[in-house]
């Protein structure tokens, strides 16, 4: 029985532990949310640039909070600090917006503000901010009110990010995963275990979710209650990794580039939402009215099936993680920016070759899971002519 306990005692098993216990969890939890979603009518509406003709269950983000925070609390972990205790008290807050946003949908302003005040709340109380810029454009330290300001436009903006790519089916969990697999791998690298056994639960959250994200029969979204959740502990492991390794100049086993590090990491959801508010402003429209020029509908609009389009897009930032990992250390910050920016741009290029492509193809080369734009849009306007369907403001 000792042996057991001691066992258990042992940092790598909990961590593997916690992710085989969020994995059932979340497995076990969603069959029965989809039940009682289609037995109280809680669906997504289909909405006029949606990928899907079908009505579905959307409170994914459900089985993501219990099993993420579940698998989390089994264990004792003494080094979690207060920072952590902020977060989950925050994630709650998430939780009922974003409950209540699938449910009754709330006005954008609301939902801003409320994002807001759960940033802030972990950014003040808990000090997590980001106050050194690792020298990037030659800015060190940057005074008090900067560093909770920007820390903030941090949080929003990745959490904003992540719900703007929860387009199609599996991208946003997929991404989500990637990162949280590798803020697992970085926090247990720097002896921070309950970060490192907090990310592994989402990660197992995550695998739990896609299996039913991704199914055809039992499919489920994450809704806002999944791309907050997901969106804010993505923000709150950058943030926390970037503040831990600012003492680089004192410590040689830090990283003197997290900055870099986390852009790579969520490039695809920063990428998206860079090019897609930079079009919109130059368009002279709101950055904030939805429509189907994301990369991943571009994807889709030219034929790809979600999978591949989900595939590409990670395999993508994969490619680019896996890549600089093995020429960071060969390159200052400034210029690793200034390559991020080069790969910016071939990423804007591609999106308007793919968009040029699909504007002067026929029509009936545009397919939308496999029915036609035309006829798509046929079903849509007789679903919201039947009031099951409204317009997208986003």
């Amino acid at each position: 029985m000792e042996n057991i306990i001691e066992l258990f005692s042992i940092k790598e098993i909990q961590i593997l532990i916690t992710f085989f216990v969020s994995l059932v969890i979340s497995i076990t939890a969603i069959p029965v949310i989809i039940n009682i979603s289609k037995l109280k009518d809680l669906m997504a509406e289909i909405e006029l640039r949606s990928s899907h003709e079908e009505l579905t269950p959307t409170l994914g983000g459900v089985a993501i909070f219990a099993s993420t925070l579940i698998s989390y609390f089994i264990w004792d972990n003494p080094n979690e600090g207060h920072e952590i205790h902020l977060a989950i008290s925050s994630i709650i807050i998430l939780f009922f917006l974003g409950i209540k946003d699938d449910i009754l949908i709330l006005s954008p302003k609301k939902k801003l503000l409320i994002q807001i005040a759960a940033s802030v709340l972990l950014i003040i109380f808990g000090e997590m901010r980001i106050s050194h810029f690792y020298g990037l454009f030659g800015i060190s330290e940057i005074p008090y009110i900067l560093s909770v300001l920007f820390t903030t436009f941090i949080f929003i903006s990745v959490i904003n990010a992540i719900n703007l790519i929860d387009g199609i089916d599996g991208l946003a969990g997929t991404v989500g995963l990637l990162a949280s697999i590798t803020f697992g791998y970085l926090f247990y690298d720097l002896k921070l275990y309950a970060l490192s056994t907090l990310s592994i639960g989402l990660a197992g959250s995550l695998i739990g979710f896609l299996r039913f994200n991704w199914s055809v029969k039992n499919k489920i979204f994450m809704g806002d209650t999944g791309s907050l959740i997901l969106g804010f502990l993505l923000s709150f492991f950058a943030v926390k990794y970037i503040i831990f390794n600012s003492s680089y100049r004192y410590n040689p086993q830090l990283g003197v580039d997290a900055p870099i590090l986390m852009i790579i990491l969520l490039i695809i959801p920063l990428f998206d939402t860079l090019r897609m508010f930079s079009i919109r402003l130059l368009a002279g429209k709101s950055p904030f009215k939805g429509d189907r020029n994301h990369l991943h509908h571009l994807l889709i609009d030219s034929g790809l099936s979600h999978f591949t389009a989900t595939v590409t897009l990670v395999t993508f930032n994969l490619l680019l993680l896996l890549g600089y990992f093995l020429v960071r250390h060969q390159l200052s910050n400034n210029q690793a920016i200034f390559g991020l920016f080069i790969v910016f741009l071939i990423y804007c290029l591609s999106a308007y070759l793919l968009s040029a492509r699909i504007n002067s193809a026929k029509i009936e080369r545009i397919q939308f899971t496999k029915i036609d734009k035309l006829k798509r849009l046929q079903i849509v306007e007789e679903k919201k002519n039947q009031g099951l369907i409204r317009e997208n403001t986003k």
